[in-house]
Protein backbone atom coordinates (compact mmCIF):
# COMPACT_ATOMS: atom_id res chain seq x y z
CA UNK A 1 0.00 0.00 0.00
CA UNK A 2 2.11 3.32 -0.72
CA UNK A 3 1.75 6.02 1.73
CA UNK A 4 -0.82 8.06 0.41
CA UNK A 5 -3.18 5.52 0.27
CA UNK A 6 -2.12 4.73 3.72
CA UNK A 7 -2.59 7.79 5.53
CA UNK A 8 -5.98 8.38 3.74
CA UNK A 9 -7.43 5.09 5.21
CA UNK A 10 -5.76 6.06 8.41
CA UNK A 11 -7.38 9.48 8.68
CA UNK A 12 -10.64 7.61 8.05
CA UNK A 13 -10.26 5.28 10.57
CA UNK A 14 -12.53 7.20 12.98
CA UNK A 15 -15.43 6.71 10.27
CA UNK A 16 -15.22 3.50 9.71
CA UNK A 17 -18.19 1.83 11.32
CA UNK A 18 -20.14 4.69 9.55
CA UNK A 19 -18.65 3.67 5.79
CA UNK A 20 -19.44 -0.24 7.27
CA UNK A 21 -22.90 0.56 7.74
CA UNK A 22 -23.26 2.51 3.87
CA UNK A 23 -21.92 -0.47 3.09
CA UNK A 24 -24.40 -2.93 4.38
CA UNK A 25 -27.00 -0.47 2.95
CA UNK A 26 -26.16 -0.62 -0.34
CA UNK A 27 -25.57 -4.27 -0.35
CA UNK A 28 -29.18 -4.51 1.51
CA UNK A 29 -30.30 -2.24 -1.31
CA UNK A 30 -28.88 -4.31 -4.24
CA UNK A 31 -29.41 -7.74 -2.76
CA UNK A 32 -33.51 -6.40 -2.47
CA UNK A 33 -33.57 -5.11 -6.08
CA UNK A 34 -32.42 -8.30 -7.51
CA UNK A 35 -35.23 -10.18 -5.19
CA UNK A 36 -37.41 -7.82 -6.65
CA UNK A 37 -36.51 -8.41 -10.18
CA UNK A 38 -36.87 -12.61 -9.00
CA UNK A 39 -39.35 -14.66 -11.02
CA UNK A 40 -40.27 -16.01 -7.31
CA UNK A 41 -39.44 -12.69 -4.85
CA UNK A 42 -40.27 -13.76 -1.14
CA UNK A 43 -44.20 -13.19 -0.23
CA UNK A 44 -43.70 -11.28 2.60
CA UNK A 45 -39.99 -9.02 3.15
CA UNK A 46 -39.30 -8.75 7.01
CA UNK A 47 -39.04 -5.02 8.27
CA UNK A 48 -41.38 -4.62 5.69
CA UNK A 49 -45.06 -4.31 5.36
CA UNK A 50 -45.02 -4.58 1.18
CA UNK A 51 -46.09 -8.23 0.31
CA UNK A 52 -45.70 -9.94 -3.14
CA UNK A 53 -49.00 -11.72 -4.27
CA UNK A 54 -49.06 -14.88 -4.51
CA UNK A 55 -49.81 -16.97 -7.88
CA UNK A 56 -52.77 -17.94 -8.47
CA UNK A 57 -53.03 -21.77 -8.47
CA UNK A 58 -55.14 -22.98 -11.30
CA UNK A 59 -55.71 -26.60 -9.87
CA UNK A 60 -57.05 -24.59 -6.26
CA UNK A 61 -61.20 -24.81 -7.36
CA UNK A 62 -62.13 -23.69 -3.61
CA UNK A 63 -65.83 -21.65 -3.96
CA UNK A 64 -65.80 -23.52 -7.67
CA UNK A 65 -68.48 -25.32 -9.25
CA UNK A 66 -67.24 -27.85 -11.51
CA UNK A 67 -69.88 -27.45 -14.32
CA UNK A 68 -68.74 -30.37 -16.48
CA UNK A 69 -67.52 -33.70 -14.94
CA UNK A 70 -65.31 -35.44 -17.58
CA UNK A 71 -68.03 -38.16 -18.39
CA UNK A 72 -71.33 -36.55 -19.99
CA UNK A 73 -73.08 -33.91 -20.97
CA UNK A 74 -75.23 -32.80 -18.15
CA UNK A 75 -77.04 -30.06 -18.62
CA UNK A 76 -75.43 -28.88 -21.59
CA UNK A 77 -77.32 -28.93 -25.19
CA UNK A 78 -75.98 -28.75 -28.31
CA UNK A 79 -75.91 -30.46 -32.20
CA UNK A 80 -74.92 -33.80 -31.08
CA UNK A 81 -73.76 -34.55 -34.63
CA UNK A 82 -71.04 -31.98 -33.69
CA UNK A 83 -71.01 -32.38 -30.00
CA UNK A 84 -69.55 -35.14 -27.94
CA UNK A 85 -67.23 -36.26 -24.71
CA UNK A 86 -63.77 -37.76 -25.43
CA UNK A 87 -61.17 -38.65 -23.00
CA UNK A 88 -62.09 -36.47 -20.16
CA UNK A 89 -63.13 -33.40 -22.53
CA UNK A 90 -66.37 -31.75 -24.44
CA UNK A 91 -64.63 -32.32 -28.09
CA UNK A 92 -66.58 -30.03 -30.79
CA UNK A 93 -65.32 -31.06 -34.51
CA UNK A 94 -65.88 -29.71 -37.95
CA UNK A 95 -64.90 -31.88 -40.99
CA UNK A 96 -65.81 -31.49 -44.86
CA UNK A 97 -67.97 -34.23 -44.70
CA UNK A 98 -69.72 -32.74 -41.80
CA UNK A 99 -68.78 -28.70 -41.73
CA UNK A 100 -69.92 -27.46 -38.65
CA UNK A 101 -70.45 -23.60 -39.32
CA UNK A 102 -71.20 -21.72 -36.22
CA UNK A 103 -72.10 -24.40 -33.56
CA UNK A 104 -72.28 -23.48 -29.99
CA UNK A 105 -72.94 -26.20 -27.02
CA UNK A 106 -74.23 -24.24 -23.83
CA UNK A 107 -74.61 -24.92 -19.91
CA UNK A 108 -77.90 -24.48 -18.62
CA UNK A 109 -77.02 -25.40 -14.87
CA UNK A 110 -75.89 -21.96 -14.08
CA UNK A 111 -77.02 -18.19 -15.04
CA UNK A 112 -74.57 -15.97 -13.98
CA UNK A 113 -73.45 -12.13 -14.39
CA UNK A 114 -70.43 -11.94 -11.90
CA UNK A 115 -68.08 -15.26 -11.84
CA UNK A 116 -64.94 -16.14 -12.13
CA UNK A 117 -64.45 -19.12 -14.97
CA UNK A 118 -61.15 -21.61 -15.27
CA UNK A 119 -60.92 -24.14 -17.93
CA UNK A 120 -58.53 -25.74 -20.37
CA UNK A 121 -59.01 -25.52 -24.40
CA UNK A 122 -56.93 -27.04 -27.18
CA UNK A 123 -57.87 -25.80 -30.96
CA UNK A 124 -56.22 -28.16 -33.39
CA UNK A 125 -56.21 -28.50 -37.14
CA UNK A 126 -57.39 -24.91 -38.24
CA UNK A 127 -60.66 -23.03 -37.45
CA UNK A 128 -61.56 -21.63 -34.24
CA UNK A 129 -63.24 -21.30 -30.88
CA UNK A 130 -64.35 -19.20 -27.91
CA UNK A 131 -66.11 -19.38 -24.65
CA UNK A 132 -69.25 -17.77 -24.26
CA UNK A 133 -70.65 -16.15 -21.33
CA UNK A 134 -73.37 -13.71 -20.08
CA UNK A 135 -74.96 -15.71 -23.04
CA UNK A 136 -78.14 -16.56 -24.38
CA UNK A 137 -79.89 -18.82 -26.99
CA UNK A 138 -82.84 -18.81 -29.01
CA UNK A 139 -82.02 -14.94 -30.35
CA UNK A 140 -82.48 -14.31 -34.29
CA UNK A 141 -78.93 -15.37 -35.88
CA UNK A 142 -77.64 -11.51 -37.55
CA UNK A 143 -75.55 -14.04 -40.29
CA UNK A 144 -77.87 -16.15 -41.84
CA UNK A 145 -78.20 -15.97 -45.41
CA UNK A 146 -80.89 -16.48 -48.15
CA UNK A 147 -80.62 -19.99 -48.82
CA UNK A 148 -78.85 -21.07 -45.90
CA UNK A 149 -80.56 -24.60 -44.02
CA UNK A 150 -82.72 -23.46 -41.18
CA UNK A 151 -80.83 -22.97 -37.85
CA UNK A 152 -81.55 -24.16 -34.52
CA UNK A 153 -81.32 -21.32 -33.01
CA UNK A 154 -81.45 -22.65 -29.02
CA UNK A 155 -77.86 -24.09 -30.48
CA UNK A 156 -76.50 -20.44 -30.97
CA UNK A 157 -75.42 -18.25 -28.95
CA UNK A 158 -75.33 -14.28 -28.77
CA UNK A 159 -73.41 -12.14 -26.08
CA UNK A 160 -69.84 -11.84 -24.90
CA UNK A 161 -67.22 -14.07 -26.06
CA UNK A 162 -63.61 -14.43 -25.00
CA UNK A 163 -61.59 -15.94 -28.51
CA UNK A 164 -59.56 -18.52 -29.38
CA UNK A 165 -58.20 -19.80 -32.40
CA UNK A 166 -55.81 -22.22 -33.82
CA UNK A 167 -52.32 -20.39 -33.16
CA UNK A 168 -50.84 -20.42 -36.48
CA UNK A 169 -53.06 -18.85 -38.92
CA UNK A 170 -51.54 -14.82 -38.55
CA UNK A 171 -54.76 -13.86 -40.01
CA UNK A 172 -56.90 -14.67 -37.52
CA UNK A 173 -55.06 -16.02 -34.42
CA UNK A 174 -54.24 -12.51 -33.02
CA UNK A 175 -58.44 -12.57 -32.72
CA UNK A 176 -56.91 -15.45 -29.14
CA UNK A 177 -57.80 -14.06 -25.97
CA UNK A 178 -59.58 -10.45 -27.24
CA UNK A 179 -63.23 -9.47 -26.17
CA UNK A 180 -65.85 -10.28 -29.35
CA UNK A 181 -69.64 -10.18 -28.88
CA UNK A 182 -71.03 -12.37 -30.48
CA UNK A 183 -73.94 -12.33 -33.11
CA UNK A 184 -74.34 -8.32 -31.76
CA UNK A 185 -73.57 -5.28 -34.08
CA UNK A 186 -70.60 -4.71 -31.46
CA UNK A 187 -68.08 -7.19 -32.61
CA UNK A 188 -64.44 -6.95 -31.56
CA UNK A 189 -64.36 -4.69 -28.61
CA UNK A 190 -61.13 -5.20 -27.46
CA UNK A 191 -58.13 -6.38 -29.20
CA UNK A 192 -55.57 -8.84 -27.33
CA UNK A 193 -53.20 -6.29 -25.79
CA UNK A 194 -55.66 -3.50 -24.98
CA UNK A 195 -57.30 -2.06 -22.16
CA UNK A 196 -60.60 -0.44 -23.79
CA UNK A 197 -63.38 1.35 -22.12
CA UNK A 198 -67.05 2.33 -23.63
CA UNK A 199 -69.43 4.69 -22.44
CA UNK A 200 -73.60 5.49 -23.26
CA UNK A 201 -73.24 6.81 -26.52
CA UNK A 202 -69.92 6.82 -27.82
CA UNK A 203 -67.50 4.24 -29.43
CA UNK A 204 -65.12 2.47 -27.29
CA UNK A 205 -61.68 3.98 -26.14
CA UNK A 206 -58.20 2.57 -25.97
CA UNK A 207 -57.26 3.74 -22.40
CA UNK A 208 -53.62 1.26 -22.85
CA UNK A 209 -51.71 -1.09 -23.60
CA UNK A 210 -50.85 -4.66 -22.05
CA UNK A 211 -48.15 -5.40 -24.24
CA UNK A 212 -47.30 -6.06 -27.88
CA UNK A 213 -50.11 -7.67 -29.58
CA UNK A 214 -47.66 -10.63 -31.60
CA UNK A 215 -45.17 -11.11 -28.56
CA UNK A 216 -48.63 -11.79 -26.36
CA UNK A 217 -49.50 -14.83 -28.96
CA UNK A 218 -46.48 -16.26 -28.18
CA UNK A 219 -47.71 -17.71 -24.81
CA UNK A 220 -50.26 -19.44 -26.38
CA UNK A 221 -49.58 -22.82 -26.86
CA UNK A 222 -49.97 -24.86 -30.09
CA UNK A 223 -51.59 -28.10 -30.42
CA UNK A 224 -51.57 -28.06 -26.49
CA UNK A 225 -54.09 -27.46 -23.46
CA UNK A 226 -54.03 -23.61 -23.03
CA UNK A 227 -55.15 -22.58 -19.02
CA UNK A 228 -58.02 -19.86 -19.66
CA UNK A 229 -59.17 -17.58 -17.25
CA UNK A 230 -61.82 -15.11 -17.47
CA UNK A 231 -63.41 -12.78 -14.90
CA UNK A 232 -66.57 -10.63 -14.96
CA UNK A 233 -67.12 -7.83 -12.42
CA UNK A 234 -69.85 -5.28 -13.34
CA UNK A 235 -68.92 -3.77 -16.31
CA UNK A 236 -65.21 -5.05 -16.25
CA UNK A 237 -64.06 -8.08 -17.74
CA UNK A 238 -60.43 -10.02 -17.82
CA UNK A 239 -59.33 -12.67 -20.15
CA UNK A 240 -55.68 -14.39 -18.87
CA UNK A 241 -54.15 -17.14 -21.04
CA UNK A 242 -51.57 -18.96 -19.60
CA UNK A 243 -51.31 -16.69 -16.95
CA UNK A 244 -50.99 -13.78 -19.30
CA UNK A 245 -53.31 -10.77 -18.88
CA UNK A 246 -54.34 -10.83 -22.83
CA UNK A 247 -57.39 -8.13 -23.02
CA UNK A 248 -59.61 -5.99 -20.37
CA UNK A 249 -62.45 -4.21 -21.63
CA UNK A 250 -64.41 -1.94 -19.21
CA UNK A 251 -68.09 -1.18 -20.09
CA UNK A 252 -70.17 1.80 -18.30
CA UNK A 253 -73.48 1.48 -20.38
CA UNK A 254 -75.77 -0.26 -18.05
CA UNK A 255 -77.98 -1.17 -21.41
CA UNK A 256 -75.67 -3.01 -23.02
CA UNK A 257 -76.01 -6.15 -23.93
CA UNK A 258 -72.29 -7.40 -22.32
CA UNK A 259 -73.86 -6.32 -18.29
CA UNK A 260 -77.05 -8.72 -18.49
CA UNK A 261 -76.38 -12.52 -17.24
CA UNK A 262 -76.38 -15.43 -18.94
CA UNK A 263 -74.95 -18.72 -19.49
CA UNK A 264 -71.91 -20.24 -20.66
CA UNK A 265 -70.80 -21.63 -23.71
CA UNK A 266 -68.27 -23.03 -26.26
CA UNK A 267 -67.99 -22.12 -30.02
CA UNK A 268 -66.66 -23.98 -33.10
CA UNK A 269 -66.08 -22.30 -36.27
CA UNK A 270 -64.29 -23.08 -39.53
CA UNK A 271 -63.82 -26.25 -41.32
CA UNK A 272 -61.47 -28.18 -40.75
CA UNK A 273 -61.34 -27.81 -36.93
CA UNK A 274 -61.25 -29.68 -33.93
CA UNK A 275 -61.87 -28.01 -30.20
CA UNK A 276 -61.26 -29.52 -27.06
CA UNK A 277 -62.54 -27.82 -23.58
CA UNK A 278 -62.35 -29.73 -20.16
CA UNK A 279 -61.69 -29.17 -15.91
CA UNK A 280 -64.32 -26.26 -16.68
CA UNK A 281 -64.56 -24.46 -13.26
CA UNK A 282 -67.15 -21.93 -12.63
CA UNK A 283 -67.42 -19.25 -9.26
CA UNK A 284 -70.43 -17.41 -9.46
CA UNK A 285 -70.75 -14.47 -7.50
CA UNK A 286 -73.65 -13.01 -8.77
Amino acid sequence: MNSKLRNTVKGAAPSLCAACGIAWLLHFGLATAQEAQSQNPPAHRPGFEFREPERLDFNDHAGFTQIFDGVALKDWDGNPDIWRVENGAIIGESTKEKPSGNSYISYHGIIAKDFDLKLEIKVENGGGSGIQYRSQTGLPWRRAKPGDPPLNLNWMMTGPQADYWFPVNPHVFVWTGQFYSENTPLGILAWRGQVVQSVPGHAQRLIGNIGDRDALGGYVKINDWNQYLIMARGGTFIHVINGQLMAVYVDDDPASSNNVPGMIGIEIEGTPCKVSVRNIWLKKLS
